[in-house]
C-alpha cells in the first residue's frame, strides 16, 4: 500500500510541481528587460529613460511574483513528496562496513559507466567535463595524441552494406577504458541520434525510427528483430486513426486512404512473416466508422504503443553498438538501492553474533531483484545444494535429472553411478554437460 500511494505522490509530483513555468517567467522578465533597453539604446534621451524604466516597475514586478508563487509550488510538493518517500521506506537499522572498499581498485571501470551514462542521456557537454576532470593529466595529454588514431567504426551501427558479419557484435568490454575515448565525435553522433529519435518518438513522429530502421534492416532482420515492422504498424495505425486522434493536415496521406496507401508502399516486403498481421490491419477497414467495438479494437488500441516501440528500439540501437538496451551505472544503482537494506540487516546480524561471510563474489542470502534484472541463469545441485559455476558445472544424466559435475563424482563408484532420484544407474561419461 505504502508504495501505490508514493506512486500516486509521484504522478501528482509530476503533474503539479513543473519548473518550467518558473523559467517561462524568468525568460519574460529578460525579455522585458531587453526590449527595455533596446528602447534605451534607441531613443538616447533621458526623458525616454526615465519614463521607460517607470513602466517597467509594474510588469517586472508581477512576473517576480508570478516566478516566487511557481517557485513556492515546487518546494511545496518536493517536500511532500519527502514525506511519501520517508513513510514508504522505512530507516534501515545499522550501517554498512567502511573498513574495506572493495570498488577501491576499480575507479576506471565506476569513470567509465559514469561517462557512458551521461553520453547514452545525451548529456554530452557534462560527459566532456567529468571525462577531463576524471582522467590524470598525463594521461589525457597522452591520450588526446593516440585518439586520433582510434577508430570509431567499433563503437557505431553497423552499416547495412559492410562486409562484417551480420553476427559480429561488440560487447561493453571492447569500449576502450581510456575515458578520453569516450570523447570522439562518432561515439556522440550515434548517441545524438538516438537522443533525437527518442525525442521525436515521444512527439509521436516515427519518420526517424523507420529510416534507422531500414537503413539497418539487415542487422535486425540478422538478429531476428520485428522493429522496422512494428514501426511500421505504429505509422500505419497513426494514420488510419485520423487527423482528429494523430493531429497531422488533413490531407489525402492521411486518414483511411493514406494508411491504405501507406500499407500498399511498406507493407509488401514484410508478407513472409507477418502476413497474418497484415490481414488483421487490412480487415480492420470494415469497421473504420465503429472501430473500438470491433474484433479489432485491441489491435487498435496503441495507448501505451509509443513507449513500447521507444523502448525496442532503444535496444536494437544499444545493441548494434555492442551495448546493453539500459544503462550499467542504473542498474547497479537500483539493484544496490533494492539489496541495501538486507544487506545491512546481515551485517548488522554477523556482527552481533562475531561471525562473517567467507565466500567470495556471492552473497549470504538471496536477493529481491525483480526478473527484469535477472540476466543470468542459476542451477543449484539439489544433492550438494550448492550452485554451480564454471568449474563445477551442471550435467544432465541419461534419466533426465540434473547434477552438479562434483556432486555426480562423489556419488559414482568406479566409473558407474546410481541416480539419486530414481533407480536407474549409468556410466559417468554417459553425463552430459549443459548450459542454461
Amino acid at each position: 500500500m505504502a508504495y501505490l500511494q508514493l506512486q500516486k505522490d509521484l504522478e501528482k509530483l509530476t503533474s503539479s510541481a513543473q519548473l518550467s513555468n518558473a523559467v517561462q517567467d524568468v525568460d519574460k522578465i529578460i525579455n522585458l528587460l531587453t526590449a527595455a533597453r533596446e528602447r534605451v539604446a534607441a531613443a538616447n534621451d533621458p526623458h525616454t529613460t526615465s519614463l521607460t524604466l517607470t513602466k517597467l516597475q509594474n510588469p517586472i514586478k508581477e512576473e517576480l511574483d508570478g516566478l516566487n508563487s511557481n517557485l513556492k509550488a515546487v518546494y511545496k510538493a518536493q517536500n511532500e513528496f519527502n514525506k511519501s518517500l520517508k513513510n514508504a521506506f522505512t530507516k534501515a537499522k545499522g550501517t554498512l562496513p567502511t573498513e574495506h572498499d572493495p570498488m577501491e581498485s576499480q575507479s576506471a571501470l565506476i569513470n567509465r559507466a559514469i561517462a557512458m551514462h551521461l553520453l547514452r542521456e545525451g548529456q554530452f557537454g557534462v560527459a566532456s567535463t567529468f571525462i577531463n576532470e576524471a582522467q590524470p593529466p598525463s594521461e589525457t595529454a597522452r591520450n588526446q595524441q593516440s585518439r586520433a588514431q582510434l577508430s570509431p567504426s567499433t563503437l557505431q551501427p553497423t552499416s547495412p552494406h559492410a562486409e562484417t558479419p551480420t553476427d559480429t557484435i561488440i560487447t561493453d568490454a571492447d569500449i576502450p577504458s581510456d575515458l578520453t575515448a569516450l570523447q570522439s565525435q562518432a561515439l556522440q553522433s550515434s548517441f545524438a541520434d538516438m537522443y533525437s529519435t527518442l525525442s521525436a518518438l515521444k512527439a509521436h513522429n516515427l519518420l526517424p525510427a523507420i529510416n534507422w530502421a531500414r537503413e539497418n534492416c539487415i542487422e535486425l532482420e540478422a538478429r531476428g528483430s520485428n522493429l522496422e515492422f512494428e514501426l511500421c504498424k505504429l505509422q500505419y495505425i497513426w494514420l488510419f486513426k485520423g487527423p482528429a486522434v494523430n493531429g497531422l493536415p488533413n490531407t489525402p496521406e492521411n486518414g483511411v486512404q493514406g494508411a491504405i496507401r501507406y500499407a500498399v508502399e511498406n507493407f509488401g516486403r514484410f508478407q513472409h512473416r507477418h502476413l497474418r498481421e497484415i490481414e488483421q490491419l487490412s480487415g480492420a477497414m470494415v469497421f473504420c466508422q465503429n472501430l473500438n467495438d470491433s474484433p479489432y479494437g485491441p489491435i487498435f488500441d496503441i495507448s501505451a504503443a509509443f513507449e513500447e516501440v521507444a523502448a525496442s528500439f532503444t535496444r536494437e540501437f544499444c545493441s548494434l553498438l555492442g551495448l546493453s538496451a539500459e544503462s550499467p551505472l542504473y542498474v547497479a544503482a537500483t539493484a544496490g538501492t533494492l539489496a541495501l537494506p538486507q544487506l545491512v540487516k546481515y551485517t548488522s546480524m554477523a556482527k552481533a553474533k562475531g561471525t562473517e561471510w567467507t565466500t567470495a563474489n556471492e552473497l549470504a542470502f538471496e536477493t529481491p531483484l525483480p526478473r527484469s534484472m535477472m540476466y543470468h541463469s542459476i542451477f543449484v545441485c539439489p544433492v550438494s545444494k550448492e550452485q554451480t559455476t564454471e568449474s563445477n558445472p551442471p550435467v544432465i544424466l541419461p534419466c533426465g535429472h540434473v547434477l552438479a559435475r562434483e556432486s555426480l563424482q562423489r556419488l559414482a563408484k568406479g566409473s558407474r553411478y546410481k541416480c539419486p532420484y530414481c533407480p536407474s544407474e549409468g556410466i559417468v561419461k554417459d553425463a552430459k554437460e549443459i548450459i542454461l
